[in-house]
């Protein structure tokens, strides 16, 4: 349960007392919310003393009487709003008026009590308060996050489309002033290179578009009974070229499992797997992929014989936006999403990602899903 701060500010002393007794033991709770919520209240009776416990500790919830001596409630609250002090305000007084409601509203004011209150009308007023702080807070860190990503998201892609940009514009002033001869078979090694380049940028905005599409919310329209099984096998054909062209063998056991998901999302945690086991393998190794069915749900299973990880290295693997990078995986093209992308799929099923690595030896990456309603 986590506790709110509230600060009551009031020069009678009944009602301060009135509204901590109110609240003691109080709890707030709504079905969208993680935690109930209770409530810490302080005492002010004076604007000014109010402003000076602000400045040490801020609150959470200010209840605020307009009419007191000294400085008023609604110069408080302007200084409040000056300050850029992240507080929730409700004003509590007598002298309850349009143009006084108007005015706090204005000021950052997101609710109004009149006086005298009953203890349920407190109460309500508080829940209302405090969803509606959780509400913000969600926002907030929503926002924040979305700049954090957004700033990511252009980073990487700056940074990773620069350098195969780069090349491709040596690659074609080799060919327009023809440096390397006057046949097309003279720029066989140039034109291979070029399509290696555009096919690790192609790779690098399918990946972009994958995780945008991960962090919306599912749609229950899409979601319908597919056989995990088939859609493994369909990915492995998708990889299978790229693995004959490195000698890595693909082997695929499994059971007819049927599993109600987004079939694009299967899709895109499958030919991640896939993609990386054969990236990160070495000429001559092997992949092996698995479906099951389990007591609990379905276990999906790729094991490879590729460079391997450390253990820091693992802690690192599905953070957003992060390359393992060391002697082994120098010079393998990626955006750093791949993993990332397979651990957001999982959670938003309910399930999970375990790696078990062994530097120059492989990896093996269990995705476990719960038990759906297909």
């Amino acid at each position: 349960m986590e506790k709110l701060s509230l600060l009551v500010v009031d020069d009678e002393p009944g009602i301060r007392s009135g509204v901590k007794r109110i609240l003691s033991g109080h709890t707030v709770s709504f079905p969208f919310m993680d935690d109930d919520y209770s409530f810490e209240v302080s005492e002010a009776c004076t604007g000014e003393e109010a402003l000076e416990i602000l400045e040490q500790n801020t609150a959470d919830i200010l209840l605020l009487d307009n009419k007191l001596p000294g400085i008023n409630g609604m110069e408080v609250l302007e200084i409040i709003r000056q300050r850029k002090l992240d507080i929730m305000v409700a004003m509590i007084t007598s002298y309850a008026s349009l143009e006084v409601a108007a005015k706090a509203t204005d000021d950052g004011a997101w609710d109004f009590i009149p006086k005298p209150f009953t203890p349920a009308e407190l109460k309500a007023s508080i829940d209302l308060i405090t969803k509606q702080l959780f509400l913000k807070r969600i926002t907030t860190g929503m926002k924040e996050e979305g700049k954090k990503i957004r700033y990511q998201f252009l980073s990487v892609l700056s940074h990773e489309l620069k350098s195969p940009l780069n090349a491709l514009e040596g690659y074609l002033e080799l060919i327009r002033k023809r440096e390397l001869g006057e046949h097309v078979s003279d720029y066989d090694q140039v034109l291979d290179r070029s399509l290696q380049r555009v096919e690790g940028m192609r790779n690098l905005i399918l990946d972009l578009l994958d995780f945008t599409k991960i962090r919306l919310e599912r749609k229950e329209e899409k979601m319908e009974s597919i056989d995990l099984s088939e859609r493994a096998k369909m990915a492995l054909s998708t990889i299978n070229l790229l693995a004959i062209q490195r000698n890595i063998s693909i082997n695929f056991t499994g059971d007819e499992v049927f599993y109600k998901a987004d079939p694009s999302d299967l899709d895109i945690l499958f030919n991640n797997l896939l993609s990386n086991a054969v990236k990160y393998n070495r000429e001559g190794g092997s992949v092996t992929l698995s479906v099951h069915g389990t007591s609990e749900g379905v276990e999906i299973l790729v094991k490879d014989t590729g460079i391997g990880m450390s253990e820091e290295e693992v802690s690192q693997l599905f953070k957003e936006f992060v390359r393992i990078k060391n002697n082994r995986t120098r010079g393998i093209s990626g955006s750093g999403l791949g993993l990332s992308i397979v651990a957001k799929i999982a959670s938003l099923y309910g399930g999970r990602v375990h790696v078990e690595s062994i530097p120059d030896q492989g990896s093996i990456f269990t995705v476990t899903l719960p038990e759906s309603d297909s």
